[in-house]
């Protein structure tokens, strides 16, 4: 069942792209990061519950602009992977 639940959930998130706005230099350089609480936060409120810890960032924090393919462990056997978009405010 949970397995199920899992992949039901990373069905649902692959098909996701979320924009998040930061503050950011010429260059696209964040005054900050990006980091899995953020990213985590947004799919909260875009309606999909993940938690922060499942939320897999291998190179750390995100500290450019861009498009990110992040990985969404579900569970141990389902990941999901996410489209972030990082633009400048």
């Amino acid at each position: 069942d949970i397995l199920a639940a899992a992949q039901a959930r990373a069905d649902q998130l692959d098909e996701v792209n979320i924009v998040i706005t930061a503050k950011a230099g010429d260059e696209g350089k964040l005054f900050g990061s990006i980091g899995t609480r953020d990213i985590a936060d947004a799919l909260t409120n875009a309606g999909l519950a993940v938690d922060r810890a499942e939320v897999r960032l291998p190179n750390g924090a995100l500290r450019h602009t861009g498009e990110f393919n992040i990985a969404i462990q579900l569970h141990h056997d389902v990941a999901a992977e996410v489209l972030v978009t990082i633009v400048s405010e």
